[in-house]
């Protein structure tokens, strides 16, 4: 078992470090090319920071941005990053992860026009929106499932309090991403995204090999609900399309994973193809789900679990797979992940990314959390400021774990360390 912490003192120690791994990532020390604007036919993504969809688990009973979203989104937006990736939004009351997630209906839609209006005021530079819209599945209130998961049961849903959801449930699902994205569109967002990633529901599908019926067993059936999804949308509704795709699940027998849980990238390699001719736009890189093995997706050095490899092993793995998306792909954007956890040097590998050709964008997710302004301090000081970055705690995501209101307890603790101590007192008292 091994949980490195950060240490590293300069850039070069920093490259000295990844020279050990069978990547040679590359690293700049000049990050300029981070202010380049990318052209999305009639649209501009201003610059090559994208903020990565973080929970912040605070809306209204009802679904609608609360003032601490609002609060959260303003920071991003004033922060300066090209592109904002919305946290999920429920695409129906079933769907809900839980009371406090963000749902888009029609009841409350000018609520979101109202938020998409006040980013686009405070922003200087018009950032790229995207809405996440999704089905939280088996880790939503209802404990919806598209088949039994050894693995992911135990921890997700009780013996008897599940439902397994059907093929005629999926065909209406459907129709309900479709109003989804139509709201979306109305909404002002520049995009939607098809969440199909961290074994949320469609992520799920797309692991259903022993799933009998359409949506389970070979490749076309497992991948039928989002491409049919991606269609309808495209068909009906002018709005861009973008997928945050779990390129492989890290899980025994799951998507594009053998039986011991290793990489086997056929079949992602196939559907990246597929979703590029179906003109999805952008494809934003992640794996595995954190409710089980968090080191995959989000590598940190500190917190309750230990994870069994160098958080650096981590990173190194999600910028390979990042590289994988870029490389087989002709004309989708792709947005980078694993940026967080190198602190001021996050900026560095984005850029020398970006030069090699591994990405378009670099996404970054607690790093927003805890330092909303780091955009504009890349583009200003050509750094961050290594006192305000992310330390990779993970107590942001306890506290979504916890189904509290979630944000930096460290470096934004006037709001959330009291709720995290509230956490520590119930552990204390349990």
């Amino acid at each position: 078992m091994k949980n490195d912490m950060f240490n590293y003192s300069s850039l070069a120690e920093l490259k000295a470090e990844f020279s050990g791994f069978d990547l040679n990532i590359p690293l700049l020390k000049n990050t300029d090319i981070l202010k380049n604007q990318i052209k999305l036919q009639n649209l501009i993504i201003p610059n090559r920071i994208a903020i990565h969809p973080m929970e912040g688990a605070d809306a209204t009973l009802d679904g609608s941005p609360s003032a601490l979203t609002r609060r959260r989104y303003q920071r991003f937006a004033a922060g300066g990053a090209g592109l904002i990736w919305f946290e999920a939004m429920a695409i129906n009351k079933s769907g809900r992860a839980n009371k406090n997630q963000l749902y888009l209906k029609e009841a409350n839609l000018n609520e979101f026009k109202e938020l998409i209006n006040l980013i686009k005021n405070i922003s200087k530079i018009d950032p790229y929106t995207v809405a996440q819209l999704s089905h939280s599945g088996r880790f939503g209130d209802n404990n919806i499932i598209v088949f039994k998961d050894k693995d992911l049961d135990p921890i997700s849903i009780s013996e008897k309090d599940y439902h397994q959801i059907t093929d005629l449930e999926l065909d209406y699902l459907q129709l309900d991403y479709l109003k989804a994205a139509e709201l979306a569109a109305r909404s002002g967002f520049d995009a939607v995204d098809i969440k199909s990633c961290h074994r949320y529901l469609l992520s799920s599908i797309l692991a259903a090999k022993n799933r009998k019926g359409k949506y389970g067993g070979s490749y076309e059936n497992r991948t039928r609900f989002l491409k049919e999804t991606i269609k309808k949308i495209k068909d009906n509704i002018n709005i861009d399309i973008t997928v945050r795709l779990n390129i492989y699940d890290a899980l025994p027998g799951g998507w594009a994973t053998d039986q011991k849980g290793n990489p086997q990238l056929e079949e992602c390699k196939k559907l990246l193809k597929e979703l590029e001719e179906l003109d999805v736009k952008i494809i934003n890189i992640t794996a595995s789900t954190p409710y089980l093995k968090p080191h995959i997706n989000r590598p940190y050095d500190r917190g309750s679990y230990i994870p069994p490899e160098s958080p650096l092993q981590g990173v190194q793995r999600l910028l390979k797979l990042t590289k994988f998306a870029k490389d087989n792909l002709k004309k989708a954007i792709v947005i980078g992940t694993g940026f967080s956890w190198l602190r001021q040097y996050g900026a560095n590998i984005a850029a020398g990314m970006i030069q090699s050709d591994w990405t378009d964008l670099a996404g970054f997710g607690r790093q927003a959390f805890a330092y909303p302004n780091f955009a504009n301090d890349i583009f200003k000081k050509n750094e961050m400021d290594k006192n305000k970055v992310c330390i990779s705690c993970s107590k942001c995501a306890e506290l979504k774990a916890a189904k509290k209101k979630a944000g930096c307890v460290i470096r934004d603790s006037n709001i959330y360390l009291p709720l995290y101590q509230e956490i520590n007192l119930k552990n204390k008292k349990e």
